[in-house]
C-alpha cells in the first residue's frame, strides 16, 4: 500500500476524505498533510514535479507516484478469484496507463466512511466484485485520466482536446511534445473530479478482454504475501476458543484456576454467553490449555437434534398446503391432474462447510478511545459495524485492516469471529491480540449450506410433451437466518436462485406452459450462510437431473429435449450448443484405457451469467467411479480476463466436485459430527478430471464468474452417470451410493 495512503494507526479522521468526520474537506487535507507531496497553490513547471517524494492522489481510485508507478484502489476482497486483477483491468483501461507499473492496494472501510462512501459498497460475494463495481470504477479510470490530460493540455495552454493519452504518456499531437504521468500528476489532483465521464466502446479495449497475468500471484508464490493467520504485531498475544457444541448453546460454567498456572496463559475470558477462550503468549499455549480446561455447557434446547429429524421435517414440507411462489405460469396443479402422464421425484441436498483452507482469525487492538482489527474479510464495511459494536465504540474510532483471505466461498462475509476477537481483546487494553480458529472450531461452528429437498412433478401429454411442471422445494432459508427482514410473507428470494421468471440471479431457462415452482420454509436449528454457488447448485441438479428423467422417460435425446424447451432463451441455448459442439454430441465418447465413457449435461443461469456442462465419466466393474473430462461454457456478457476465468471454472469444479463426491455435515445431538478434512474430505489430484472452458462473451451485459460453473458440475456428473450404469442418484453426496453393477 503507498505510503501516503494506509498506516496500521491511521484514523479515519485523518484519511483523505472528502469531507471527513472532523469536518476537514480533501482540499483541506491536502493543503494541512505534508507527506502528501502536493504543492498547493504553486505553479510548477512540467517535469519539476519528479522531485516530489510522494505519490498523488488523482481520484479516490487511482493514486500516481512520480515514477509513474500508478496505484489503483480495490475496495472489493481477494480471496483467490481474482478480483483484484480483473477489477484493476478495468480501472487501468480507461485510465490507458502503464499496466507493467501498476499495483494495488485497499481503502479501509474506516476511510470510506470518512469519505461519505467514495468507494461504495466492499462487500464481496455472489459474483459481484466486477460486475457491480465495473461502472464505475471504469468511470474513475476515465476520470483520472480526463485529469492528467488536462493537467498537461493546462501547463502547454493548450485545449486539451489536441492531447491523447498511451501507456501512461501525454502527447500533444500537434507539436509532439510528451509528459509522464508521474510528472503532471500532483497538478492533476488539484483539479475538479469530472462527473460526466464517457467509457471506452468494448472494441476499443486494449486491457480488458486479454490474459494478464494476475497481480497477486508473485507474491503468493514466493511466501511475500502475509494472511490474516500469519500475521504478527509487536506485543501480541494469541487466543484459542471454544464455542457450545450445541447450536444455541451456552456456557454453564468454567474452572479458570485449574489451567491458570500452566505456561504462557495469561487469562481465560467468557465470550458471549456461548463461548470460552484463553489467552495466551503463543496459540499453541492457548490451545492447550483451552483443551485441558474444565467446561460445563447448557445444551439448551437442540440437545437432541439430529440429520433424521431434519430430514423428517423437510420431508413433510414437501406435501404441505402452504408455500411461498417463486415462479408461476398457467395452472400447473390443474395440468398435473389431467396429465396423460405423470412423472415424479424426490430429490435431496445436505449441508455443507466452507472449509476455507485458513481459518476465521483476527487481530485485535482495543483502547477506550480506538479499536483495530486486522482480519481476512469479504465485506469491510460489516466488518467495521461488527467492530464498532462489540468494541463500544462510534465507527470513527474504529478502522478494520482488510487482508487477502485464505478462502473466503461466502464464509468470510459473516462477522462472528471478528466479534469474539473484540470481545477477548478487551481484556487486553492495548495488547494486540491474534484470536485463531481450531480447525475443528472451524469445521463445527460454521455458516452452513442450507439443506434442503424437492419433489419434482412433470405431466406429459400422449405424445411426450411436458405440458406441467410442478418444483416444491422444501428446506431452509438462509435470510430468515442472517437477514430476517429479506424474508417478505414467508418467501426467501434467494432460495430461488436459477428458477426465477427474470433476473441476474437466475432466470429459468425452461418454457413450460404450466408450471409453479413454490418453496415451503423449514428451517432447521444448524445457521445457514451463503456458501459458494448457494442455492443455484441444488436447484441446478433438481432441475437438470429431473429433465434428464423426463428425456429418459419419453425417450428423448436429453440435449434434444433440452434444446426444444429452451427455443425461447436463445442465451440458455447457446451456451448448451457451445458445449454440445466441443464434445461432440452427436458422436459416442473415445473410449479410455478400454473404459467405455459416458457423457450427461446439464445448465442454469445465475449471478448474472449463463452457464452448461458436459461430464465424461466411466464406471468400472467395481463401481469406481472416473470423471474424465468437464466441458462448461459460460457466457458472462464480458470477458473481463479469460485466463482468470478458466481458472475460474476450473476451481469451481473442485469445489462443486468436492461438494457431490464428499461435502455432507450431519447433526447428532445438536452439534456438526465431522471436525476435520478426515471426515470431511474433499477432491484430490486423482479425482480432478480434465476441465475444458469455453467462454462465450456475448456482450452487452456484466455477469459473475466463480460461482455460477459450481452448479453445473453435479448435475452433469449425475447424468452421466446414470448413462453409465442406469442409477439415478437423488440425494447427495455420492459417496453415500454404491455404483458396482447388480
Amino acid at each position: 500500500m503507498s505510503d501516503t495512503f494506509h498506516t496500521p494507526t491511521a484514523t479515519p479522521d485523518s484519511a483523505p476524505g472528502s469531507t471527513s468526520a472532523s469536518g476537514l474537506s480533501r482540499r483541506g487535507f491536502l493543503q494541512v498533510t505534508a507527506s502528501a507531496g502536493l504543492a498547493i497553490g504553486l505553479h510548477l513547471p512540467l517535469g519539476a514535479q519528479q522531485a516530489a517524494s510522494a505519490p498523488a492522489e488523482i481520484n479516490v481510485w487511482v493514486v500516481v507516484k512520480p515514477d509513474d508507478t500508478v496505484v489503483i484502489r480495490i475496495a472489493r476482497s481477494e480471496m483467490g478469484q481474482g478480483t483484484l486483477t480483473g477489477l484493476a483491468q478495468l480501472v487501468a483501461e480507461e485510465l490507458d496507463c502503464n499496466w507493467a507499473r501498476v499495483t494495488t492496494e485497499y481503502p479501509t472501510p474506516g476511510q470510506n466512511l470518512a469519505r461519505a462512501r467514495a468507494w461504495g459498497n466492499f462487500s464481496t460475494g455472489g459474483s459481484r466484485g466486477i460486475r457491480e463495481s465495473q461502472d464505475y470504477v471504469r468511470k474513475g479510470g476515465a476520470a483520472a485520466r480526463l485529469m492528467l490530460v488536462q493537467a498537461a493540455a493546462s501547463e502547454w495552454k493548450v485545449p486539451a482536446a489536441e492531447c491523447r493519452a498511451a501507456n501512461s504518456v501525454i502527447t500533444h499531437v500537434p507539436s509532439g511534445r510528451t509528459v509522464t504521468y508521474g510528472q503532471v500528476a500532483s497538478a492533476a489532483g488539484k483539479l475538479p473530479v469530472p462527473t460526466a465521464v464517457p467509457l471506452k466502446d468494448p472494441k476499443d479495449w486494449k486491457l480488458v478482454g486479454k490474459r494478464l497475468a494476475r497481480l497477486d500471484t508473485v507474491d503468493k508464490v514466493t511466501g511475500k504475501q502475509v494472511y490474516g493467520a500469519d500475521l504478527m504485531l509487536p506485543g501480541m498475544l494469541n487466543a484459542a476458543i471454544k464455542d457450545c457444541p450445541v447450536f444455541g448453546g451456552k456456557v454453564k460454567r468454567f474452572n479458570a484456576a485449574a489451567i491458570a498456572s500452566r505456561p504462557g496463559v495469561k487469562k481465560v475470558v467468557q465470550v458471549g454467553d456461548s463461548a470460552v477462550a484463553v489467552i495466551a503468549d503463543t496459540w499453541w499455549r492457548a490451545k492447550t490449555a483451552l483443551d485441558a480446561l474444565p467446561i460445563e455447557w447448557d445444551e439448551g434446547p437442540n440437545a437432541k437434534a439430529s440429520s433424521a429429524e431434519v430430514a423428517a421435517i423437510l420431508k413433510a414440507g414437501l406435501d404441505a398446503p402452504e408455500a411461498a411462489v417463486g415462479n408461476s405460469q398457467g395452472n400447473a396443479k390443474a395440468a398435473l391432474a389431467s396429465a396423460a402422464r405423470k412423472i415424479e421425484a424426490v430429490y435431496a441436498y445436505p449441508h455443507q462447510n466452507h472449509a476455507t483452507m485458513e481459518p476465521m482469525n483476527a487481530t485485535v487492538r482495543w483502547t477506550p478511545e480506538r479499536c483495530e482489527v486486522w482480519t481476512p474479510t469479504q465485506n469491510g464495511e460489516a466488518a467495521l459495524a461488527a467492530t464498532a459494536e462489540a468494541a463500544g465504540l462510534p465507527a470513527r474510532q474504529c478502522e478494520v485492516y482488510k487482508i487477502h483471505l485464505g478462502g473466503g466461498f461466502g464464509r468470510r462475509g459473516m462477522t462472528d469471529w471478528i466479534r469474539q476477537a473484540v470481545e477477548i481483546a478487551k481484556q487486553m487494553p492495548g495488547t494486540p491480540v491474534k484470536l485463531l480458529w481450531t480447525r475443528e472450531e472451524d469445521m463445527q461452528h460454521g455458516r452452513y449450506h442450507p439443506v434442503t429437498q424437492c419433489k419434482m412433478q412433470a405431466g406429459l401429454d400422449a405424445q411426450g410433451n411436458i405440458t406441467a411442471l410442478h418444483m416444491r422445494l422444501s428446506g431452509q432459508s438462509i435470510l430468515a437466518g442472517v437477514n430476517p427482514q429479506g424474508v417478505q410473507n414467508g418467501r426467501d428470494p434467494v432460495a430461488f436462485q436459477g428458477l426465477l421468471p427474470s433476473g441476474a440471479e437466475g432466470t429459468f431457462g425452461y418454457t413450460i406452459s404450466n408450471l409453479l415452482i413454490d418453496h415451503a420454509m423449514r428451517n432447521p436449528p444448524v445457521p445457514p450462510g451463503f456458501w459458494r454457488g448457494v442455492n443455484l447448485n441444488q436447484n441446478a441438479i433438481y432441475v437438470e437431473c429431473f429433465i434428464d428423467e423426463v428425456a429418459v422417460a419419453t425417450q428423448q435425446d436429453p440435449l434434444a429435449l433440452r434444446r426444444k424447451l429452451m427455443a425461447q432463451s436463445p442465451k440458455h441455448l447457446a451456451v448448451l450448443n457451445a458445449v454440445a459442439a466441443r464434445v461432440g454430441w452427436d458422436k459416442p465418447a473415445p473410449d479410455v484405457g478400454g473404459q467405455k465413457v459416458y457423457r450427461g449435461l446439464a445448465q442454469i443461469m445465475g449471478f448474472g451469467s449463463y452457464v452448461a456442462a458436459c461430464a465424461e465419466v466411466s464406471v468400472n466393474r467395481d463401481g469406481e467411479l472416473t470423471i474424465h473430462r468437464i466441458v462448461a461454457a459460460t457466457d458472462p456478457g464480458y470477458a473481463v480476463n479469460p485466463q482468470q476465468i478458466e481458472a475460474q471454472v476450473e476451481g469451481s469444479f473442485a469445489y462443486g466436485l468436492s461438494a457431490a463426491l464428499f461435502g455432507e455435515c450431519t447433526l447428532k445431538d445438536g452439534r456438526i459430527e465431522q471436525s476435520n478434512f478426515n471426515d470431511y474430505p474433499v477432491v484430490q489430484m486423482r479425482h480432478m478430471p480434465k476441465v475444458e472452458t469455453v467462454v462465450v462473451a456475448s456482450g452487452g451485459f456484466w455477469g459473475g464468474v466463480g460461482e455460477p460453473t459450481i452448479a453445473v458440475a453435479a448435475p452433469a456428473v449425475l447424468n452421466a452417470i446414470f448413462a453409465a450404469t442406469g442409477k439415478r442418484i437423488r440425494e447427495l453426496p455420492l459417496k453415500h451410493h454404491s455404483l458396482k453393477s447388480a
